[in-house]
């Protein structure tokens, strides 16, 4: 884990930590491609890593974060483009418990976001999830009846336990 910089000033830490990494970079000259064929739908939560939780590493699958995790049209627009240029056969979609976009109501995040900064917020979207395994559903759907996702490519919902670190397949 790294160390927290309380009130960083500037990304001179962050940068340090990027050579270190470079010294002995691994994915030099690597084409991208999925090597597992696998691509992961998921929360930006920092409590996940979505290779580590299926045990693949850089280079095995191709990953999109978002709020809450859920299949966007951007999400979407990167599962077409997975699938038939970078090896993606499989599709995991992963939300996860204790995820704040289940915590509020779209007009309470608004409210919120409004009054920490200053600026009405009240026309912005947010994909709050008020009721998890529906909407993991509906993603699902959406997947599966894309006319440029395969027939052939599997596609699983599941949700990630933050607590335990366990998957439980919905769908």
């Amino acid at each position: 884990m790294t160390q927290k910089i309380e009130n960083p000033t500037n990304f001179d830490d962050l940068l340090e930590s990027n050579r270190r990494y470079a010294e002995n970079f691994p994915m030099a000259g690597f084409d991208g491609i999925a090597q597992a064929g696998v691509a992961i739908v998921t929360c930006m939560d920092s409590r996940i890593d979505p290779l580590g939780i299926v045990g693949l590493q850089p280079g095995d699958a191709k990953i999109f974060r978002n709020p809450g995790g859920r299949v966007t049209d951007q999400a979407l627009e990167a599962l077409v483009l997975s699938t038939y240029l970078l090896n993606v056969n499989r599709i995991l979609v992963v939300p996860h418990t204790k995820c704040a976009m289940g915590k509020n109501t779209e007009n309470e995040l608004r409210e919120t976001i409004t009054g920490l900064s200053g600026v009405d917020a009240s026309w912005m979207s947010f994909s709050v999830v008020d009721d998890q395994e529906q909407k993991l559903r509906e993603d699902l759907a959406k997947v599966r009846s894309h006319p440029l996702i395969p027939d052939a490519t599997l596609v699983g919902g599941f949700v990630y336990d933050v607590d335990s670190g366990l998957l439980r397949q919905v769908l």
